[in-house]
């Protein structure tokens, strides 16, 4: 979750570099002797929530026991994974996985995508966007990415106008633009995590997906509308099971791969999260697996 201004990807950025570690041998991702317990780390919202909620059960009525570790940091569920603690791991990107491959030396194999966290955009003042009235004002996550994420959905959903260029934008991009932003919204970054306390005192704002749930927003003021993908950011913002290179094709992985795409999964993110989360069941080139 690199690009998206998810929560972990915003902490994995302040993660420290881990030493190289040797490539090592791949497990057979289960023993001889018929091991049927899988071991999967995770951070906890909504990965471990999914897991322990849903997953469990769905392989549990396959024979399956499945035992969750949740992480607060996002090296240590890709160490773990690396020495053999681990069968998978779920919480992380691509972009983020292959940093981590490259830079810390791991041997880590993108399983299948489950979900994607969507930038929303929430109100405790209107019910839709057609009510936004003209000089309403907008607050959104202040950080140079998340910014530019936010305005784009802003752009996207025909608040503003497309300012023609791929340079991130900013709040001073569109303020008193009138071209750019014909309606005179008042555009305000606050800092990420504090843009979900914002909402009273704002008629919109901007919020990532995982501080949209940890203010139980979905609840509470579900999203008037999320971001769209296309293939390419689809990939980009998937969060994937992952293993080690290796264990792709073992029991295991494929039990797990296929409780954790079931229309059980499905259904339980779409009834819980209410738009904060979506589910994602690609394989890492973007092809859907159901």
């Amino acid at each position: 979750m690199k690009n998206t201004a998810i929560r972990t990807i915003a902490t994995a950025a302040l993660a420290i570099a881990l030493a190289g570690c040797g490539a090592g041998s791949a497990s057979t991702g289960t023993s001889s002797t018929g091991d049927k317990v899988i071991k999967v780390g995770a951070t906890a919202v909504p990965h471990a929530e999914i897991l322990n909620d849903v997953v469990k059960d769905v392989l549990a009525d396959a024979g399956w026991t499945l035992e969750v570790t949740e992480f607060t940091d996002y090296v240590t569920p890709n160490t773990a994974l690396e020495d053999g603690s681990l069968d998978a791991n779920y919480f992380q990107t691509l972009g983020y996985m292959n940093n981590q491959n490259d830079e810390n030396g791991l041997h880590l194999a993108a399983a299948v995508g489950v979900h994607i966290e969507p930038m929303g955009i929430y109100s405790a003042k209107i019910e839709s966007l057609d009510d936004l009235a003209d000089g309403a004002t907008i607050s959104c996550p202040n950080d140079v990415d998340n910014l530019d994420r936010a305005l784009r959905l802003l752009v996207q959903k025909g608040l503003l106008k497309d300012p023609g260029t791929d340079e991130h934008a900013s709040e001073t991009t569109f303020n008193g633009n009138a071209e750019l932003n014909p309606h005179g919204y008042v555009i305000t970054p606050v800092e990420a995590a504090n843009v979900p306390n914002t909402l009273d005192d704002v008629d919109v704002a901007v919020v990532n997906g995982n501080y949209a749930l940890e203010a139980g927003l979905p609840a509470s003021h579900p999203a008037l509308d999320i971001e769209e993908f296309d293939k390419d950011t689809t990939i980009a913002r998937t969060n994937f099971l992952v293993v080690k290179q290796g264990n792709e094709e073992t029991e295991k992985t494929k039990a797990l791969v296929e409780a954790i795409t079931s229309d059980e999964v499905q259904a339980y993110i779409e009834d819980t999260y209410k738009g904060a989360v979506i589910a994602s069941f690609i394989t890492a080139d973007g092809t859907a697996v159901k």
